[in-house]
């Protein structure tokens, strides 16, 4: 009887908060959620999930299916109300909804959502409880709500821990320290009350002009994969749903054109297998991903949330998917509204459920959508069987997320403890560090050496700035250490640090200025001139330059990779002045900056950092960190260059010869001005020792290669090196891409320290679409390669795959030098 009233006690501390409790319906392993005294297959515990989902489906109403359809927007978007109000019941929700999205979060740069109940994070899992109270007490059948937000740069709430940008967290190529943070993510939303991430994006940034560049992990298929299957893994594993997004080629839009386009992707079928769809299938596939958010781009004539080819035949037919789909907003709208492949909404809503869309998500009322739904069932126009499957996934889901058994949160004391802890602060600070890259280092101007260097002008328009790290899908109301404020705390005490802003990011002739050369407005020169004669009374100039929340992100597409505004004349200015400068990058897309590296001797890459991104910082440039990050995307020389990225076709990329018949070699620049993979280190590093061994059976799809490389510090400090593994298909039944990444390893060495690297690559990994698109593996001739970037190759080794028998090689290779 004790521990019964302890059980008790502890199931509804949580919705005490308010009003009158139903306790009834609470018993000692169950909840009574329809009410009547009995309980049903759903509400037991012991029962089968797939019992109880049949079990609960066979209960509804058409109006309680239909509610299960759609998101509710969140506090200060659409919902009203912070908390329930009597109202509720004659709202459409009063049957039930799918889920709530970003409710009292606090959301970034949106002053409607303010609420004083998403901090302590005890005030926050007490007012979700409150309104998981309503749907379980208050509903015919008490069906729980899934509370959504949004997570690709730590959990979308106030004060939760803050990471990099992915593109940051792309560069550190570290698998372990992106589980880290997955794991945070997950911990941080359970213990605040929310049971589903959107979160990662999975998006390749193959155009960099795109604005939601700075999001993506990479531009390279492989990478984003293995960074994205860690991050569904880990998330998942604190019983929170990972759903990333946005399934799928939504990165791929025309001209890489943003806002209003979104639309348009020119991929043919084996690049959208090949490159598109990969990292999305390591997620689902392999990581078991239980949400997907379908995109509201076309693909081959045909908007994807309309595609029952993307969201039945692949997701669910092919790759085994399990959960639900949720659309981007206005994804179901955009069918009649931007594609025109419906004649009104009510004809995109039939498209949308017939292909398989599960919940539609927009920043509108639900019953916008579900009303519709119900319509088109009441004329026969959508059978309820299709209603009744797509219902049955989202229940799925929510008994996987244990909102049936465990619909409340109780963990008050330690939701205030954990959430932003000092070991979360602490792997949020590390993240910063390893996302930086290193560009550039003549004359090891870096780390700098105070003997020469008794005052510094800092300035630029991102010295001070913090916005960068304060994202509308990342925590709001977090304390941001700006690179100003890292360089004051880090620099030695008797150096004397001047600052003046320099440039705004742009002024009021930008973009036009893209296009159109113009001089800088009278503010603007005055500022420049400002920095000029504080730069000519020190020695030495940091100017900290790059993009804000304005200059890059979602619908801030561009038509220039160059420095916005007058960034560009205000570096000059400053190096023309004959003082020492060295330049920090804080942006969120590779930069066309030909100038910087041609004549300053130092640049660093910061990308748009986290909380410490500014200490961060300063720790590479005072040498107290030696940056190991690698850069995750190509940078091209000159926007005229796209596309141009990692991976290619043979000679996609090549050089036009400069001598032979055709000869015209000097009218098109060519090469990167950075490849892929790359970043400098203050130390060096040795390759050595490469050894392949492979027992790969091609008839039987079994068997594996294994490959070895010892790597050594061969320099005076400890560094992390990235070694990446690539190989090449000698000769294939279709073209395939030239180099290809399948395998990478971020190490750490102290000085003449060695270490074994090793990697086990499988069948598949080699595999391709061939001529009928079957993913298949070739017999023949490949390469591997080790390196440090995709050009910067220190070993290779020949690899034959066989279908007649079992090989057995073994090939070492003299080492070499970096």
């Amino acid at each position: 009887m004790l521990k019964r009233l302890i059980y008790l006690s502890f199931l509804l501390l949580p919705i005490l908060i308010s009003g009158q409790v139903d306790k009834k319906i609470y018993h000692k392993d169950w909840i009574d959620f329809n009410k009547n005294g009995s309980k049903e297959p759903y509400e037991d515990t012991k029962e089968l999930v797939e019992k109880r989902i049949e079990d609960l489906l066979s209960r509804m109403t058409l109006e309680e299916k239909s509610c299960q359809m759609a998101t509710l927007y969140g506090f200060g978007r659409v919902l009203k109300d912070e908390l329930p109000t009597k109202d509720w019941v004659n709202e459409i929700w009063k049957d039930g909804i799918g889920n709530i999205d970003e409710q009292l979060n606090n959301l970034a740069y949106h002053p409607d959502s303010e609420t004083d109940k998403a901090w302590p994070p005890s005030n926050h899992v007490k007012a979700l409880n409150e309104i998981q109270r309503f749907f379980i007490e208050k509903t015919r059948l008490g069906i729980p709500v899934d509370f959504t937000n949004e997570g690709i740069r730590g959990l979308c709430h106030e004060k939760a821990t803050s990471f990099p940008s992915q593109i940051g967290v792309g560069s550190t190529w570290n698998k372990n320290l992106v589980s880290q943070i997955g794991r945070i993510t997950g911990r941080e939303a359970r213990l605040l009350g929310y049971t589903n991430v959107y979160a990662p994006i999975l998006d390749i940034a193959r155009d960099p002009r795109w604005g939601r560049t700075v999001e993506c992990y990479s531009e390279d298929p492989y990478l984003t994969g293995e960074l994205g299957y860690n991050m569904v893994k880990s998330i998942q594993e604190e019983q929170v749903v990972s759903t990333p997004k946005h399934f799928a080629i939504y990165s791929a839009p025309k001209g890489g054109r943003d806002g209003d386009a979104r639309t348009d992707a020119h991929i043919t079928k084996r690049e959208l297998f090949s490159l598109y769809l990969h990292p999305f299938k390591r997620a689902i596939e392999d990581a078991g991903a239980l949400g997907v958010m379908s995109s509201y781009n076309d693909y081959n004539g045909m908007p994807v949330t309309a595609s029952s080819y993307f969201l039945r035949d692949i997701l669910r037919k092919s790759w085994g998917f399990k959960g639900y789909v949720v659309s981007d907003s206005r994804a179901v709208e955009f069918i009649s509204d931007k594609h025109r492949v419906a004649q009104d909404h009510k004809e995109a809503v039939l498209k949308s459920v017939k292909a398989g869309l599960n919940i539609r998500t927009d920043f509108t009322m639900p019953e916008d959508y579900i009303i519709p739904v119900r319509e088109l069932v009441k004329e026969g126009q959508l059978s309820i069987k299709t209603v009744d499957d797509c219902v049955r996934d989202i229940l799925r889901v929510k008994f996987w997320q244990g909102l049936f058994d465990t619909p409340y949160g109780k963990e008050f004391k330690k939701a205030d403890k954990t959430v932003s802890n000092k070991n979360s602060q602490k792997i949020s600070y590390q993240a910063s560090l390893e996302s930086i890259v290193l560009l550039k280092n003549d004359n090891k101007t870096l780390p700098l050496d105070f003997n020469k260097y008794k005052s510094v002008l800092i300035t630029g328009p991102n010295a001070k700035a913090i916005n960068h790290s304060i994202s509308r899908y990342g925590p709001s109301n977090i304390d941001v250490v700006s690179v100003y404020e890292g360089i004051k705390e880090k620099f030695p005490k008797d150096v004397e640090i001047k600052y003046t802003k320099g440039c705004d990011f742009f002024d009021e002739n930008w973009p036009d200025s893209e296009i159109i050369p113009m001089s800088p407005v009278d503010s603007e020169q005055k500022e420049i001139d400002k920095a000029v004669e504080i730069a000519k009374t020190v020695g030495l100039a940091i100017v900290v330059v790059g993009d804000d929340e304005e200059t890059v992100g979602e619908s801030r597409s561009r038509t220039s990779l160059d420095l916005p505004g007058n960034q560009q004349k205000l570096v000059e200015a400053v190096y023309n002045t004959g003082t020492p400068v060295v330049v920090v990058l804080i942006n969120g897309r590779p930069l066309t900056i030909n100038w910087i590296n041609k004549y300053v001797p130092a640049v660093v890459e910061g990308w748009f950092q986290g909380k410490y991104g500014g200490a961060a910082i300063a720790d590479v440039l005072v040498g107290n960190y030696n940056p190991g990050g690698k850069l995750p995307v190509s940078f091209p020389k000159t926007v005229g260059q796209i596309p141009m990225n990692f991976p290619s076709k043979p000679g996609a990329q090549a050089n036009q010869p400069s001598k032979g018949p055709n000869g015209s070699g000097k009218t098109r620049v060519g090469g990167f001005l950075y490849p892929f993979g790359y970043g400098l280190s203050y130390t060096t590093f040795e390759y050595s020792n490469l050894l392949v061994h492979s027992t790969i059976n091609n008839n039987k799809n079994k068997g594996d290669v294994k490959v070895s490389v010892d790597i050594t510090n061969t320099g005076d400090v400890k560094g992390d090196e990235v070694v990446q593994l690539y190989f090449s298909d000698e000769v294939s039944c279709v073209t395939v891409y030239e180099k290809q990444l399948r395998g990478f390893e971020r190490v750490s060495l102290e000085p003449n320290e060695t270490k074994k690297v090793s990697f086990t690559l499988k069948p598949h990994d080699f595999a391709l679409y061939n001529e009928n698109m079957e993913f298949v593996v070739e017999s023949g001739a490949f390469k591997i390669m080790i390196g440090s970037s995709s050009e910067d190759i220190k070993l290779t080794a020949p690899l034959i795959i066989d279908d007649l028998k079992v090989l057995s090689t073994s090939i070492k290779i003299s080492k070499t030098k970096k």
